[in-house]
């Protein structure tokens, strides 16, 4: 009984997920408790706390640290794969399948639209897939 409830436990791990924004075409690969997710294509970052990417395309905001609050709130801290710009922001379980990403101080993320740079909101809302 005791190896079946620690077994429980381990699979609870509310920040290893992937979650997906389906009007920006853009998701997170996440997995903050290990922080052994890989990013395709660009191995050479190693093992990070997870990405930013955008559907059909390479480009990426690699998470280069994280640090749990709380079993609803981490902070994180993301640079896009140019390494040319970074920010801080927060990522917020509000129950089983919704997050949000609340960007704070630093640069703004935009991704490739129709070859185009498209600026994401401030607070953006992922569903868990």
């Amino acid at each position: 009984m005791l190896a079946i409830s620690g077994f429980s436990q381990q699979d609870n791990k509310v920040f290893r997920a992937y979650l997906i924004n389906n009007i920006y075409n853009v998701y997170l690969r996440i997995n903050f408790h290990d922080q052994d997710v890989e990013v395709p294509g660009q191995e050479l970052y190693g093992k990070l706390p997870g990405y930013l990417g955008k559907q059909h395309n390479a480009f990426c905001w690699v998470i280069t640290s994280c640090k749990i609050k709380n079993e609803k709130e981490a902070e994180i801290q993301l640079i896009n794969d140019f390494g040319s710009e970074d920010l801080k922001a927060t990522l917020t379980r509000k129950n089983d399948s919704i997050y949000v990403l609340k960007q704070g101080s630093g640069s703004t993320i935009k991704v490739p639209n129709n070859g185009k740079w498209q600026k994401l909101p401030k607070t953006l809302e992922f569903k868990k897939k």
